[in-house]
């Protein structure tokens, strides 16, 4: 699947929930699917700056794809990552660099988040697309 068709199912998903609480409640069950991030692997160079909570992204690149592991110490934001996680990992670096992250604001989350989560959310998607960025660069 497609980095845009994926973005597509969780708009799709959350369209289905009537009011932000509710979208607060399914975005804290989406957080709790992450798999495990080991805590050997919570080290400073893996927590994002800028975030208000603790996030910890690291990402491997295997055949030409990267795949993204992350955790967090809050439950808004780790729901907000696992959204990140599912659109962006298992794809190519370039077409990591190119994805559109609109879907992010047509679920409404930019303007339902406190302006220091909002500030965060952008800080997760850049760290992720410099870890695009320096796959493509080290493997081109």
């Amino acid at each position: 699947m497609t980095i845009d068709e994926t973005t597509q199912q969780i708009v799709a998903e959350f369209a289905l929930f009537p009011d932000w609480m509710d979208k607060y409640e399914h975005l804290i069950e989406r957080g709790k699917t992450l798999p495990p991030f080991p805590e050997r692997r919570k080290t400073e160079q893996n927590l994002i700056a800028g975030c208000q909570s603790r996030v910890w992204l690291d990402a491997r690149y295997e055949n030409g794809r990267v795949y993204y592991d992350a955790d967090s110490d809050a439950m808004i934001t780790k729901g907000i990552v696992s959204l990140l996680v599912e659109a962006l990992s298992g794809h190519p670096p370039q077409a990591i660099l190119d994805a559109d992250m609109a879907f992010l604001n047509t679920v409404g989350l930019k303007e339902n988040l406190s302006p220091t989560r909002a500030n965060g959310l952008l800080a997760m998607i850049k760290q992720m697309k410099m870890y695009a960025l320096a796959f493509k660069t080290l493997n081109a």
